[in-house]
This record gives structure tokens, C-alpha cells and sequence, in this order.
């Protein structure tokens, strides 16, 4: 059964995912004000976030027992890229969300995609999820392609979510389950 509580390091052959500390706020500072990021996770025009409040969250991932949040680095350079996120657990139902955003020195690497394999991998063969999901923005088909690269189905789409300069964009619900990671172990396609 779950246990949000143990932080791991997952280690693949070009990222690894590790906990969070303080020393990452300035990093994940610099990765949150960039406006592909801004535009990618639907936080455009929003003020950032306050350095002592970024301090203070990063200080602090480690001690929720309810989600998981870690550092992307990338193994060739050692560099803290981005995050993902195993957040808003169903316990009863064993199913949480996901979200992940990669900033701009780790893009178009498959940094991404093999984040995404690595902690879904560990939702359901470590923490017994049954069923992950998330939603992608419709202007964000780079993401959307790496979540199907490691088997996250579409399930339907929110019309209109997101107010975008002149216009409104639809965001697309994904999902994988249990049953379906155990088959192709996030690599759908092979």
C-alpha cells in the first residue's frame, strides 16, 4: 500500500529523480519564471513567487507524508532541470495525480519522458497505486507525446479551461492503470 512518506532516488539512464532540499529553491526560481514553463503549467501572467516562499516549500517536500515531489537532474551534466509530482492521493481509491514540468536546459532530451516512466513506475510498483493521472493544456503537444510514449490513455478533454491571450485553450484528461503499466511497463509502443 501507499507510503508517501519515503522520498526515493530513482535513477534512469539520463535523469534521476531525487528529493528536494532549500539549496534547490533558487534553481527551481529560475525554472518557474521561465516563460515556457509560465505558458506550459497555465501560470502566464501570474505574479512569481515570493524567493522565501520558494525557500520554505522546497525545505519542506520532504515532510509530506501525503505526496511526492522530487528534482529532475540531468545525469550527464548533475544539473536540477525540473520536477515531478505524484500529488492529490485517493488513498481509499489508491489512485493520485501527476504533473511534471521540465525547464529549459532539459528540454527535447527524453529527460522528460524517461521522468515520467520513472516515477509512474514507482506509483504503481512501489506505492500499489491502481491509477495515475493528469491533465495537459491542448498547446502542450510536446507533453502529451511523452505521456503516451509511456502509456497514458485519453479519457476526454475540458473545453475551454484556460484563458489564453485572446482565445481559450481545452486541456486533455490522461490516465494509466495498474493493469495496463503491468503489461507494458511504460513503453506502450515496443
Amino acid at each position: 500500500m501507499a507510503d508517501f512518506s519515503v522520498k526515493p532516488i530513482l535513477t534512469g539512464a539520463k535523469v534521476v529523480l531525487r528529493p528536494f532540499s532549500e539549496e534547490d529553491a533558487p534553481t527551481m526560481a529560475a525554472i518557474l519564471r521561465d516563460t515556457e514553463v509560465l505558458l506550459l503549467t497555465g501560470s502566464a501572467g501570474a505574479p512569481p513567487f515570493p524567493d522565501e516562499q520558494l525557500r520554505s516549500w522546497y525545505a519542506t517536500r520532504g515532510d509530506q507524508p501525503d505526496r511526492l515531489d522530487v528534482g529532475v537532474v540531468d545525469r550527464a551534466s548533475g544539473e536540477l532541470v525540473g520536477e515531478a509530482v505524484l500529488n492529490n492521493w485517493d488513498e481509499r481509491n489508491r489512485s493520485c495525480n501527476f504533473r511534471i514540468l521540465i525547464g529549459p536546459r532539459g528540454r527535447d532530451r527524453g529527460l522528460g519522458t524517461e521522468a515520467v516512466r520513472l516515477i509512474t513506475g514507482y506509483g504503481f510498483e512501489r506505492l500499489g497505486l491502481n491509477r495515475i493521472s493528469l491533465s495537459v493544456y491542448d498547446f502542450n503537444p510536446r507533453a502529451r507525446r511523452a505521456y503516451e510514449k509511456a502509456g497514458f490513455i485519453a479519457e476526454g478533454t475540458e473545453r475551454e479551461v484556460l484563458r489564453h491571450e485572446d482565445g481559450w485553450v481545452d486541456a486533455t484528461n490522461m490516465s494509466v492503470l495498474a493493469r495496463e503499466w503491468a503489461v507494458h511497463r511504460g513503453r506502450p509502443e515496443d
